[in-house]
């Protein structure tokens, strides 16, 4: 049996590397040209290079996103940009517009080709049609059900790439022109401003202002699949990918972690519910929105979607990261990320390690001094822990 690939979101060097260390099979990223995420950092060529020679060196992919809506005037750079990640040789492009297949197949291009999810495809004959054109794998819209999935896979025998968390959009993927009209930005081009999340009064039958402290938003909750990730390899999915290219390190390090480690029990005859329950919470607990399967298992309701004001409570479960371990001294250097002091309890996280929890010692400063309490962001602290741990290794507040 083939090992369903993991697939996190990188939205700039560091944030690929992490995704690597903490248990992507590969990245997805976007170059500085007709990529969506126009707002994250995004790669220059010379960084894709980078990227591909760093991933290749691991034994693993980077696909790259040209999946804007192109426009006439954006044909001109399009095939030179084109040649150029054939050159570093990236591992597949992730595509929307039939204009980049064009190009691809007329210049026999040496690149695999993805369709997107912004392509919003959602049925067997569309999925056929992609494949007529030499696509390798279609990334299937996010509103399609367990059996829809299934039967796209028997009927085809196509790759097919589900997105397994992360946010939802409003519309069918970036179909929604709400940003274009409110703000003169294109979420088809990558400038979204997620109007569907804004706050909008409430009015009565005669186009009064109700007066109340709750808003209408249109917001969709976000997207987490934990509970059906064995359903999803069973069904015969390809990737299980996640969103997100504009979330931090700890975000993406985190999450890639915590499927990296269920897949594995999964495929080790280790997974059970108590685990399943864990990794539930672990995810919970890593940002702010509320999280719900979606379109899996039924038909969205009310109970997938903000109206009527959200529960979002912020934490920084994020204490540090681990910057050095002296195993002479048992002396651990951190960089502090959110406040904590001698007494909490708290937990390590790593790719070279199992999670492990601990009371925190006494904390010192860069210049040896006790001072335990870490209250300030980007500090260097250091305390003493018997357990060996590793460079790029995360602490955080005790999950249980």
């Amino acid at each position: 049996m083939k090992k369903i690939e993991l697939l996190a979101p990188a939205g700039n060097l560091e944030k690929l590397k992490f995704a690597y260390m903490y248990g992507a099979d590969a990245c997805y990223i976007g170059g500085r040209d007709f990529s969506l995420r126009a707002n994250a950092k995004n790669f220059s060529i010379e960084e894709m290079e980078e990227a591909v020679n760093f991933a290749h060196n691991l034994g693993k992919k980077v696909y790259v996103t040209v999946n804007i809506a192109f426009h006439n005037k954006n044909e001109d750079k399009l095939l030179d940009y084109l040649k150029e990640l054939e050159r570093i040789k990236v591992d597949a492009l992730i595509i929307s517009d039939v204009l980049v297949i064009d190009l691809i197949n007329k210049h026999k291009l040496n690149l695999k080709m993805h369709i997107s999810t912004q392509s919003s495809t959602l049925n067997v004959e569309t999925v056929k049609f992609w494949k007529s054109l030499g696509v390798e794998r279609v990334v299937l819209a996010r509103e399609l059900s367990r059996e829809e999935i299934k039967e796209i896979i028997d009927s085809t025998g196509m790759e097919v790439e589900c997105f397994i968390h992360g946010a939802m959009c409003s519309s069918y993927s970036g179909r929604c022109v709400l940003s274009n009209y409110l703000t003169n930005r294109d979420a088809n081009r990558g400038g979204c401003a997620q109007i569907c999340r804004w706050e909008f009064p409430l009015y009565d039958s005669n186009l009064n202002i109700i007066e109340s402290d709750t808003k209408f938003t249109a917001s969709s909750k976000d997207l987490m699949m934990i509970d059906y990730i064995k359903d999803m390899i069973e069904v015969g999915v390809s990737s299980l990918k996640v969103e997100g290219r504009m979330r931090s390190n700890y975000y993406v390090a985190t999450v890639i972690n915590t499927y990296r480690s269920m897949i594995d029990d999964y495929y080790n005859s280790a997974l059970n519910e108590e685990k399943i329950k864990h990794y539930k919470k672990v995810l919970e607990r890593v940002a702010n929105r509320e999280a719900v399967p979606q379109f899996y298992n039924k038909l969205p309701s009310v109970d997938e979607q903000y109206y009527l004001g959200r529960n979002e409570v912020s934490n920084q479960d994020f204490l540090g990261i681990v910057e050095d371990y002296n195993e002479e001294t048992k002396m651990v250097t951190i960089t502090e990320r959110n406040y904590f002091k001698t007494g909490d309890a708290v937990e390590v996280f790593g790719p070279n390690i199992e999670t492990f929890s601990f009371i925190m010692p006494d904390i010192y400063n860069e210049e040896n001094e006790k001072v335990n309490i870490g209250r300030h962001p980007e500090e260097i602290l250091k305390f003493k822990l018997d357990k060996k741990v590793y460079k790029g290794d995360m602490i955080r507040i005790k999950i249980d």
